[in-house]
């Protein structure tokens, strides 16, 4: 079985690859998945579905070339750390931003249980309509 780290290594791939399946692989059915408050897509989505549709086809749908560019991953075994930079254009202000990110994830027996994610929300919002 893969380690955590390379769990989280390989969500990051399937990211880099545009591949969401292999995103969401690694997701618990009941996982919960954090974006900050402040953040366009803030709350928590319960479960693989919920994080397609409540975060990534919004994200497809509202931004043009967003990326979340993570340049370093921290082990700390069943808590793995992500940290880098998103980036991405504004479908409709035609506005870009760049904000450093940092992802915590917590995983057991090999799924993601929860993740939470930290951003400079402002950065963001300076982007929207």
């Amino acid at each position: 079985m893969p380690s955590n780290y390379e769990i989280i290594r390989d969500h990051y791939a399937a990211s880099d690859r545009g591949d969401l399946e292999g995103m969401l692989a690694p997701l618990a059915p009941d996982a919960r998945w954090t974006e900050m408050a402040g953040f366009p897509y803030a709350g928590t989505y319960l479960g693989p579905d919920e994080v397609r549709r409540g975060v990534f086809e919004r994200i497809a749908a509202e931004w043009d070339g967003y990326t979340a560019a993570i340049t370093e991953l921290i082990d700390g075994g069943d808590t793995i750390v992500g940290l880098g930079t998103y980036s991405g254009t504004n479908r409709d202000t035609g506005r870009s931003f760049e904000a450093r990110v940092a992802h915590v994830w917590r995983l057991e027996d090999g799924r993601v249980l929860a993740f939470e994610q930290f951003t400079d929300t402002a950065r963001v919002a300076d982007a929207l309509p």
